[in-house]
């Protein structure tokens, strides 16, 4: 499993009975997770001390209950900051597992550009940018795709919180497969590519997106968007019923057949503080040129 060595002012604390425990800066959270399927083993004290905790709601849905959270705060995650806004359905804008993607993503983007290259990054799926933060900081020119209008502005606040509001990085809203057709048709290519796909949801005009129906065209043709010399294609999964073997086998075929290079997949977890042992937090499939 892929665990970040360094998850900043995030710390998973505990898990037991279906939650997590989580130090948020200096906030202390209580959310679902499915992954969490032992009972009876809270031991860490913070657990009644919570400064907010997400509730199922037995009809759909949930909400924060005691809460005591500003509306947003700043919170280091790896080596980027971010702004942290609790959300529904348990969201807090940004997924402290991808700083092990992160990582890999800068050290791969950096070695490039040490050799005077210069590297095109497409983000799809970027959610509030926590993949555009990395890349750009590590001296990559990102395009920023997101269906969600109110998503692609939180991306450009973390942006400007990490001292990148004036970095070579262009924001579009819109349905990524529509996005990623359009940038085939007009030639661009891209060095990087990084794909962080729903399990399900809607584009800005109400089209419908299932992972399991859209994954293989969607990898099939952002593949295609790849420039003559690529450096690496990420796509992350979070949904449970898809294995990181099954996407890896459709990377195979699609992204790493005709190219060298190495493929390689895995679960990507956090270490829980109070035990040591890693949660798994989805999946991850990684194509590297080098």
């Amino acid at each position: 499993m892929w665990c970040a060595a360094d998850t900043g002012d995030y710390e998973l604390l505990d898990a037991s009975d279906g939650e997590r425990l989580e130090k948020w800066g200096t906030f202390t959270l209580v959310r679902p997770d499915p992954q969490v399927i032992w009972h009876g083993l809270r031991r860490h004290a913070a657990w009644s001390k919570a400064d907010a905790s997400y509730r199922r709601s037995s009809s759909g849905g949930g909400a924060w209950s005691e809460n005591r959270l500003p509306p947003s705060w700043r919170c280091r995650i790896g080596s980027y900051a971010f702004h942290i806004r609790p959300m529904g359905f348990k969201h807090t804008g940004v997924f402290p597992e991808q700083a092990v993607n992160w990582a890999w993503m800068d050290d791969l983007i950096r070695r490039r550009k040490a050799r005077g290259t210069d590297v095109r990054v497409l983000n799809l799926f970027a959610y509030t940018g926590g993949a555009t933060v990395a890349c750009a900081k590590a001296g990559a020119s990102v395009v920023h795709v997101d269906a969600a209008k109110n998503m692609v502005a939180l991306a450009r606040e973390n942006m400007a919180l990490n001292g990148l509001e004036n970095a070579p990085c262009r924001y579009i809203v819109d349905d990524c497969l529509k996005f990623v057709r359009r940038e085939l048709r007009r030639g661009n290519r891209y060095e990087g590519i990084v794909m962080d796909p729903p399990s399900y949801g809607r584009g800005p005009k109400g089209e419908t997106w299932r992972l399991e129906d859209n994954i293989h065209e969607l990898v099939k043709e952002a593949a295609q968007l790849l420039s003559e010399d690529p450096l690496f294609f990420l796509i992350n999964s979070y949904t449970t019923g898809l294995s990181a073997g099954a996407v890896a086998y459709l990377a195979k075929e699609e992204v790493a057949s005709g190219r060298s290079g190495t493929l390689t997949s895995d679960e990507v977890g956090l270490m829980v503080r109070q035990t040591g042992m890693p949660v798994p937090c989805g999946s991850a499939v990684r194509w590297e040129k080098e």
